[in-house]
């Protein structure tokens, strides 16, 4: 039998157990997936928007693989620095594959962003989430203005979050505490804006249009900014998606405006040089004018325009962290690999695998991962002979009992389910995720001391 450990319970760490078990080159293949939180399904559970549900059902496909019968979960399993090295778990299994994501964001690295009011948009969205290291965050709602910087579906659902009511939320799983927060927000007005033009935007035109039939909020688009992207004059051939996008953005421009209690307006051509400071918070955020450089990207214009905001989220793109005993390239916030396999010293490290983000960077869409897993999966099996030779574990989840780790496993999943199935009747709502730590554990471990 060939032992696989796949670490992460994302769509990257499911689709490689998936083509692990589908594949019939070697059928006889057990795969444990491990996960620091003891929820499977990564960023569709902890990083999708509420309101999302059709992106959202995508944890049903997920949760066919993780029932297959040579497929185990093991959730509240730590790999790096503070858990488990790579070195123990060679000693579990003859081959592990790393499917990390990209748990980072990026940072704009300039004045002012680490003052109180100041968050990454992974923050906001790991809150609204229900992600039980976000359960603490306090987001400032009370303030009157935001401020989203950035111009990918990220910035949009953050900034559509944020313009939503509240009741329009309540039939969704939000924790209790971020819809309570979000009906007693004071922002009525949400900036969301891009240092380049609308035809250079990364979000989707489906995602964009969305901004548009929010029944509390009307889009404004400042026709200045729209004016000084050259494609609005007709000057360039754009793609598909970036036209569509720019036509959404100038019907917008030429409605007159509304009297919906919210606003969320897009500004483009600007680039935030400073986070802006008032009795110890953030206050506004002040940007550069941009304007296009002649070669796709943009210039400084050495003009300033501040926008007035309590709020501020940076959602500007991910990147990779090093896992404690992996090799990592600092570049590109990736492990070094070829076709899947880890690189240590430049030559491949037998048994080592990585798919994913912390494979190829924060890039595609949640399909890319089974193309990107079954390059991966095929290098496994190609290294197979080699690897099944090599003695390992026979029961690795006693072993783990063993060094003093607590994993949940299936059944104590399951018993999350129906806590928070419970948690959302008891609400007068449907099924509401369960936001700490004590009481994700409590469920679990209680329900699986029972079934032992």
């Amino acid at each position: 039998m060939l032992r696989v450990a796949v670490v992460g319970s994302g769509p990257s760490g499911v689709y490689t157990a998936q083509a692990l078990v589908e594949q019939t080159r070697v059928p006889d293949v057990q795969v444990e997936i491990l996960d620091r939180l003891p929820c499977p399904y990564g960023l569709v559970r902890y990083g999708v928007a509420p309101d999302h549900e059709k992106i959202k059902s995508l944890q049903g496909s997920l949760r066919t693989v993780l029932e297959h019968e040579r497929v185990g979960f093991l959730g509240n399993v730590e790999v790096g620095a503070r858990g488990l090295t790579p070195e123990r778990l060679r000693e579990l299994y003859h081959a592990v594959v790393y499917c990390v994501g990209a748990a980072r964001d990026r940072s704009l690295d300039v004045p002012g962003e680490a003052l109180p009011g100041s968050f990454s948009a992974t923050d906001f969205v790991s809150w609204y989430s229900a992600h039980p290291d976000a359960a603490s965050r306090d987001f400032a709602l009370h303030g009157r203005s935001a401020v989203v910087i950035g111009a990918g579906n990220v910035a949009v659902d953050v900034a559509r979050v944020l313009a939503r009511g509240a009741e329009e939320l309540r039939a969704t799983d939000v924790p209790d505490a971020a819809l309570g927060a979000l009906a007693a927000s004071g922002v009525r007005d949400t900036h969301l804006v891009g240092r380049r033009g609308p035809a250079q935007a990364k979000f989707t035109t489906k995602e964009l249009r969305e901004l548009g039939s929010l029944p509390a909020a009307e889009i404004r688009v400042d026709r200045a900014d729209l004016a000084l992207d050259p494609a609005h004059a007709g000057d360039i051939t754009l793609p598909a998606v970036n036209r569509r996008n720019l036509e959404v953005v100038r019907g917008w421009a030429a409605l007159p405006p509304g009297n919906k209690p919210r606003r969320i307006h897009l500004r483009f051509f600007l680039r935030p040089v400073e986070i802006l400071e008032a009795r110890g918070r953030a206050a506004g955020v002040r940007f550069e004018r941009t304007a296009p450089d002649g070669t796709g990207g943009v210039r400084g214009t050495g003009a300033y325009e501040d926008i007035e905001a309590q709020l501020v989220l940076r959602a500007v793109g991910y990147r990779g962290v090093p896992l404690a005993g992996l090799p990592f390239d600092e570049s590109t916030g990736t492990v070094p690999h070829t076709a899947g396999r880890v690189l240590r010293d430049g030559a491949p490290s037998p048994g080592e695998y990585v798919a994913g983000w912390i494979k190829r960077g924060p890039v595609g869409v949640i399909g890319t991962n089974r193309s990107d897993a079954k390059e991966t999966v095929a290098s496994l099996l190609a290294d197979a002979p080699a690897l099944v030779t090599r003695r390992v574990a026979a029961d690795p989840v006693a072993v783990l009992r063993e060094w003093g780790q607590a994993p949940v496993e299936w059944p104590g999943w399951l018993a999350i389910e129906k806590a928070e199935a419970a948690l959302g009747r008891s609400l007068g709502r449907r099924s509401v995720k369960i936001a700490d730590w004590q009481g994700l554990l409590e469920a679990a471990l209680r329900a699986q001391r029972v079934g032992r």
